[in-house]
């Protein structure tokens, strides 16, 4: 069924928009920030307007001191477009898994008023995509009373729970907008190289991976060349998957699960990645409750799940959202893949970092820093890897785990975790 588009201004869109409301905003490389500026010009007649969202990019414009009666943003992923805000207080954070920011707004914990996305035109049969960040975008869509699209050419027309009917949505607007972009090949150096050595001497052929986003999951990737007969289930991907595609090392054929497909939630990239996933029907855009289920995670055999950590305790603690009380990110899927790594049949979920900061601060400490939060235990860390090496910690008391972990700390920095040690644990 098709149904006339019959196209509004951004400004008129917006008007369905009421204080009070709750507005979800879709992110990612589709952050609508056309619909964003556009909702500033309503903000002397706006008061409460609570905005949520998880990673957003670029000028986001309502988070201006000028617009603090009218817009109140309560973000569930802390991204670099907010983190000054957070962190002085003109913003609010909410830790929560990310396979579980659907049940937020299904559930009436956050309900949706009105939500703000970027989607492809409609196809022949009227259906637009969520395109590049299905992620949580799609239970908002599903559950939001009423739906503003933003209508823009340069969206990929992805496959799987990206479609929405063009009769769901209650606004459209034309959008000429390029798509955010993210590049981390050109951040790759020898310590990233290193680190991916390592991490991919864990992994097997056949196995099925998940990558977070950086630079180290990207060096790794570049190292699996020689692999075979490789699989992704992830919550995000980027371009390093394209040249092991189409060298048929990542073809997914032995998954359990979505055999023949590459399963992500969203992806970030360059235009060489949206152009290549644009309506390729090997890659499934799924909604994050079904991806980052760890139930549905475990069902792959032999699952890698790599993942990143701001610094990690000699006990196997991990931070990966905050430097002390300064909250840098969030909890995002981290756990979802951590046990969904560990409870696969040859699973490993592995936490990669850097021995040090580019400033030369430690990682591996003795303790983490007063008021840093915990986002992944010392009970669900099995591999700790950096370029000095890889700690198995899996079943190892606290001595054994202090020991693995100063192993592969930087050289200059054992001796005094050995110090701390030593009086904690009596050892050394």
């Amino acid at each position: 069924m098709k149904i006339p588009i019959v196209y509004q201004t951004a400004e008129e869109a917006l008007n369905i928009i009421q204080s009070g409301n709750r507005v979800f905003v879709q992110g990612s490389s589709q952050t609508p920030t056309c619909l964003l500026k556009a909702l500033t010009t309503h903000a002397p007649r706006l008061k409460d307007v609570e905005l949520v969202f998880v990673t957003v990019f670029g000028k986001i414009h309502v988070d201006q001191p000028e617009y603090a009666d009218s817009f109140k943003i309560n973000a569930l992923f802390v991204s670099e477009a907010i983190r000054e805000d957070v962190n002085k207080g003109a913003a609010d954070y909410v830790p929560v898994f990310l396979s579980e920011i659907p049940e937020l707004f299904k559930h009436n914990v956050l309900p949706i008023d009105v939500a703000l996305v970027q989607v492809s035109p409609p196809d022949r049969h009227g259906y637009c995509s969520l395109g590049m960040a299905v992620d949580v975008a799609r239970s908002a869509v599903n559950t939001a009373k009423y739906v503003v699209a933003a209508v823009n050419p340069h969206v990929p027309r992805t496959h799987g729970d990206s479609l929405v009917h063009a009769s769901r949505f209650h606004a459209f607007v034309k959008s000429d907008q390029p798509l955010y972009e993210a590049g981390y090949g050109d951040k790759i150096g020898p310590l990233e190289m290193k680190i991916g050595e390592n991490i991919a001497s864990l992994i097997d052929d056949r196995c099925t991976l998940q990558m977070g986003i950086g630079s180290i999951p990207d060096a790794v990737l570049r190292l699996l060349k020689n692999h075979k007969d490789l699989g992704i289930h992830t919550e995000m991907c980027s371009d390093g998957i394209i040249d092991l595609v189409e060298c048929d090392v990542i073809n997914n054929r032995y998954k359990q699960i979505h055999p023949n497909k590459t399963v992500t939630a969203f992806a970030l990239g360059t235009r060489r990645l949206y152009d290549y996933v644009d309506d390729n029907p090997a890659f499934q855009f799924l909604d994050i409750d079904y991806v980052n289920n760890p139930q549905v995670i475990a069902r792959n055999p032999k699952m890698i799940a790599i993942n990143s950590a701001i610094e990690i305790d000699v006990t196997g603690q991990v931070c990966a959202d905050s430097i002390g009380t300064f909250q840098y990110s969030g909890v995002g899927g981290q756990m979802d893949f951590m046990r969904g790594a560990a409870e696969s049949a040859g699973g490993k979920p592995i936490i990669a970092l850097p021995s040090r900061t580019i400033k030369g601060v430690p990682r591996i400490v003795p303790t983490l820093k007063p008021g840093a939060g915990v986002v992944t235990t010392r009970a669900h860390v099995h591999y700790v890897v950096t370029e000095y090496g890889i700690a198995y910690l899996f079943g190892k008391n606290l001595r054994q785990r202090a020991k693995a972990l100063i192993d592969i700390a930087h050289p200059d920095d054992r001796e005094e975790l050995e110090r701390a040690c030593c009086e904690r644990f009596k050892i050394f």
